[in-house]
């Protein structure tokens, strides 16, 4: 095994980073690296160095530095169309009409709205129509679709809504809002129709098979993860099997394997294997649909077999850092991809690793066994550092899963897409998808058994600090584990890394009881306003006389059910959804089965009104809030002010959202605004419904700057409460809206800078106890 190319590949995702993150960039590191290159053999030419080593240090210097160069010209070369896009003035809520190419599958956000990737060919801002050709995101409701059936890869397609620019790194140049809808103009062309079709096919196939078993066939088989319950991918996720939910390099791997030795076995001289197994590989990535973990496969796999027809197989990071190279020339985004980072990450770990942690393991285990738990336990250090990015845990038994998982998942993977293939005899199809079911079922049985198990989900640093913390005992495990003890400087580097292991490991574990199980012993014990750090979004607790209210969710369940898990609540008494954007009801399944009553604000589409169904199903009551309704729970007493029963002027959405005041029973008095913004704050003003003075005031919408200051000075607060989440990329809290308060006299408290916020008092008097500062 070698490690020659990895400068290589690491010059070029370097590159391509920083040239991705900052085009402005791109044509300098081009030049330079360009420059550089030809120094550098200039310089190998002139001197022609004996030294073989220092001869292999001069090729690899300058193929990493003309590979960096040609990752920075792609995106030079790029930027003045993409750039020319943004200078369209497609922000700030201008009608649009995009005419587009649908590049990625079509998925289902958690909101409910349906995603995919497009290559736009048009751009009509208003009237004037212009020629591009950019990538773009877009978004729609499912309902907004026509004709839905026809939507898939290769679909041209007309959106009709709103944008924005995307952000930096992000290879779409807009993000494209489907608000009037998405009309689907041309079907896709036959190839792509007709592996729609066989997706479609197994799809159906499974679909009356039982349990999630049926839901995880056409994942592992084609990539369509569209039958997926949201319970089943949060198991996935939490058992470290996210990875089995869909198609990734192990499927691509195996089906060129399978091609190239089934040519061998029919006794195909080596070039016909090779062509075999390329084949096998294009036919499946067509079927599948490229994503980053697949394309990366399909590459390693391209260049395997050409190095197997030549007659020179490399060694297994040779392959892979060429790869990577070269996939980051050919789409420099990918770097600042999280999944294309955790499929490198999880391959090289297995190249790397696994082989020296089963050594270690060997000297406690059969070497089989060893072998079997070293595979998912390398994997696992190297991709937890990155994962934890997302969410801040470690699925502790995320190795044990694996090991009972992993032997299912190849036997589902062939057997599901033989399945697939046989659509045209529908006997031989549904018995192919029954059989496939049996491991799909064994996987999702493991992912939710394991994920239920307590104490699964260790929480852990937030950012980059817990990915290094991460890093640092992944680390020393792999020492304590894989280095022999067989010199002095060999025990004393294993014992320095059992002392880090040590530390680490129990300074997180004793945090991350504090902030779960053992968290409610670090909150007041009188707080009965409970502002929960649930990122940008808005999710406050309120408890009086044995009651709970909760005031939204959050824009996702794991945040809100960590709060709501440190604070000791097991049911919701009253559930206000001020309105259902994502950051306000991104979190309601953390709750479901847990409401007493729900009190939403006006629906707007049929997600909306699914998502009061499941609290419905659950056992909630529910009640469409109107301006004068009022109710109690414990002993205080709360009563709606905005919005006004059939307002056209503000029918749903933010200007519509539920806004209540809340007292008595132990509360301060409260002003709660949703997102409301500037217009129709002045029209709750003119109402004459405010009863100042306010105790403390929920700023509307995060602190945006869509505030009317003439209404707060109305609302005369003595506390300003901002839910927002730190960095986030809106600018919440403006300045100007935090000095407007300031200068009323209202006290701050915010939930990216303050964590959790709890308060408890009556009347206009308030105690304030802040997680980060007391």
């Amino acid at each position: 095994m070698t490690l020659r190319l990895v400068p290589v590949a690491a010059a070029a995702w370097v590159a391509a980073s920083v040239c991705v993150i900052l085009p402005v960039a791109a044509g300098g590191v081009a030049i330079a690296c360009w420059a550089a290159a030809l120094g550098v053999i200039a310089w190998g030419v002139v001197r022609r160095p004996a030294d073989t080593r220092l001869r292999q240090t001069v090729v690899v210097a300058a193929f990493a530095l003309a590979l960096a160069a040609a990752v920075a010209s792609h995106v030079a070369l790029a930027q003045p169309a993409r750039a020319g896009v943004t200078e369209l003035a497609v922000d700030g809520g201008r009608a649009i009409e995009v005419r587009a190419t649908v590049v990625g599958k079509i998925e289902r956000r958690v909101d409910g709205s349906l995603a995919f990737d497009a290559l736009a060919t048009r751009i009509a801002v208003g009237d004037v129509p212009h020629t591009v050709r950019v990538d773009v995101v877009v978004r729609v409701s499912p309902d907004d679709v026509h004709p839905h059936a026809q939507l898939d890869v290769g679909s041209e397609v007309e959106v009709r809504g709103t944008a924005h620019s995307g952000r930096p790194g992000e290879r779409a140049v807009v993000e494209v809002s489907g608000t009037r809808g998405v009309e689907v103009i041309g079907p896709p062309p036959q190839t792509l129709a007709v592996t729609a079709a066989l997706r479609r096919g197994l799809v159906a196939a499974v679909a009356d098979l039982p349990g999630d078993g049926a839901g995880l066939v056409p994942g592992l088989a084609v990539g369509d993860t569209s039958i997926v319950s949201a319970e089943l991918d949060t198991a996935m996720k939490e058992s470290s099997l996210s990875h089995l939910t869909a198609v990734s390099g192990a499927n691509c791997a195996l089906v060129v394997g399978l091609a190239f030795f089934g040519a061998a076995a029919a006794g195909a001289v080596r070039a016909l294997r090779v062509v075999a197994g390329l084949a096998a590989l294009a036919g499946f990535v067509v079927l599948v649909t490229p994503e980053p973990s697949v394309v990366r496969a399909g590459v390693m796999a391209a260049i395997a077999m050409l190095a197997v027809l030549l007659g020179r197989p490399g060694a297994g990071m040779s392959i892979l850092s060429l790869a990577v190279a070269v996939l980051l020339v050919a789409d420099p985004w990918l770097a600042v991809s999280l999944g294309f980072a955790l499929s490198a990450a999880a391959t090289g770990s297995l190249l790397l690793f696994a082989r020296p942690l089963a050594r270690g393991l060997e000297r406690a285990l059969p070497r089989a066994l060893a072998l079997a738990i070293a595979v998912p336990l390398a994997a696992q250090l190297a991709c937890g550092p990155l994962l934890v990015l997302i969410a801040p845990q470690v699925p502790l038994y995320g190795v044990v899963a694996n090991l009972l998982a992993a032997p299912a998942a190849p036997v589902a993977t062939i057997v599901g897409l033989a399945a697939c293939l046989t659509a045209p005899v529908p006997w031989l199809q549904d018995g192919l998808a029954a059989l496939a079911w049996v491991p799909a079922a064994w996987i999702a049985g493991t992912a939710t058994t394991f994920s239920d198990l307590p104490g699964n989900l260790l929480p852990w640093i937030d950012g980059v600090h817990g990915a290094v913390a991460l890093a640092a005992v992944g680390l020393a495990a792999g020492v304590v584990i894989a280095v022999r003890r067989s010199t002095r400087r060999a025990r004393v580097t294993v014992a320095l890394a059992a002392v880090v292991l040590s530390i680490v490991t129990g300074v997180v574990a004793g945090s991350g009881l504090l902030t779960s199980v053992g968290g409610r012993w670090t909150l007041p014990q009188d707080w009965t306003v409970l502002a929960c750090a649930v990122g940008q979004g808005d999710a406050i607790l309120l408890r009086s006389g044995g009651a709970v209210a909760l005031i939204d969710t959050g824009p996702a369940p794991e945040s809100l059910t960590a709060c709501l898990d440190r604070a000791g609540v097991g049911r919701v008494d009253l559930l206000v959804l001020t309105h259902f954007d994502l950051d306000h009801a991104g979190g309601v399944d953390a709750v479901a089965g847990r409401v007493g009553t729900v009190l939403h604000g006006p629906t707007a589409s049929g997600d909306d009104r699914r998502v009061l169904e499941e609290l419905a199903q659950g056992g909630a009551q529910l009640t469409a809030a109107r301006s004068g309704l009022s109710g109690t729970f414990g002993e205080a007493r709360w009563r709606v002010l905005w919005p006004t029963a059939r307002s056209r002027a503000f029918p749903s959405g933010n200007d519509a959202s539920i806004v209540l005041d809340v007292r008595g029973g132990g509360i301060p008095t409260m002003l709660l605004l949703g997102d409301l913004s500037a217009s129709p704050q002045r029209a709750l003003e003119a109402s004459g419904a405010l009863q100042p003075a306010y105790a403390v005031v929920k700023v509307a919408h995060h602190g945006s700057a869509d505030q009317d200051v003439a209404f707060y000075a109305a609302a005369q607060p003595g506390l300003a409460l901002f839910t927002v989440g730190a960095g986030n990329d809106y600018g919440h809290p403006r300045a100007e809206i935090l000095d407007a308060l300031t200068g009323l006299g209202a006290r701050i408290a915010r939930t990216d800078i303050d964590g959790i916020v709890a308060m408890w008092g009556s009347g206009d008097a308030v105690s304030v106890w802040r997680e980060r500062g007391g």
